[in-house]
């Protein structure tokens, strides 16, 4: 797919941060031709199973949907999880899958989910500070970050979820052979209560370091008028 053609609202992937499908379903109803993507987290799948994918499919009409399991475990187990997914949910559009892992971890997801399912190695968590994503190694959070990139690289995956701090640099490293996905997102309008995430920019900020794909999920779900949020947040993308 060529990125740089897309309209702004696909490059929107909505985060389904609900703890049902029934909580949810409302918003991809409201929303399905105002973003191009519906991320299902570890939470919604858990409690709805893959069922749910069928379902997002259905009231929106579209394939394009985004599992983010952030799988990590040995090389057989993510691999042989992935091919179960394959099996069951050929269509999917992206699949996550922690870089940290490694080489041959990334490589089973790949191997494991040939066609149209883009594989994405997940680098640092956007909720972490610095700090913390740095405490277990001396190396810079942006050196640990293109290290996890290079091995997804390697390993044949599509891109990587990164936040938008390392976006300039991946894009710098990698040009456009990576597809960048960047969580954190957060428009200068939106109020998010309790939020966890630290490393964040607004969706203008985050495009024009170099991301593809902004998943946003509290900024639009939690406005009084969501269409408005997402049509804001479309708008914003398009200016830059």
């Amino acid at each position: 797919m060529n990125r740089s053609t897309l309209d702004a609202k696909d490059r929107i992937i909505l985060a389904l941060d609900f703890p049902s499908f029934e909580m949810a379903r409302p918003y991809i109803q409201k929303l399905k031709t105002h973003v191009g993507i519906f991320k299902v987290g570890l939470t919604l799948f858990i409690r709805e199973g893959l069922p749910l994918l069928e379902r997002i499919s259905d009231i929106s009409g579209t394939a394009n949907i985004f599992l983010d399991l952030k799988l990590y475990d040995t090389p057989m187990q993510v691999g042989s999880a992935a091919a179960v997914l394959h099996k069951k949910a050929p269509e999917l559009r992206f699949l996550t899958v922690h870089s940290s892992g490694g080489l041959r971890v990334l490589k089973s997801v790949v191997d494991a989910m040939p066609g149209g399912t883009e594989i994405l190695g997940v680098t640092a968590l956007t909720s972490q500070s610095p700090a913390e994503a740095e405490a277990s190694d001396k190396a810079a959070l942006q050196e640990q970050v293109l290290g996890l990139a290079a091995l997804a690289k390697d390993a044949g995956a599509a891109g990587v979820v990164a936040s938008a701090y390392e976006a300039a640099a991946l894009k710098k490293h990698f040009g456009n052979s990576l597809t960048l996905v960047i969580p954190g997102i957060r428009p200068d309008w939106s109020e998010v209560s309790e939020d966890d995430q630290r490393r964040t920019m607004t969706p203008a900020q985050a495009i024009s370091q170099g991301a593809d794909y902004l998943v946003i999920g509290r900024p639009i779900c939690g406005d009084s008028d969501p269409v408005g949020a997402a049509e804001k947040i479309a708008d914003e993308i398009a200016s830059v």
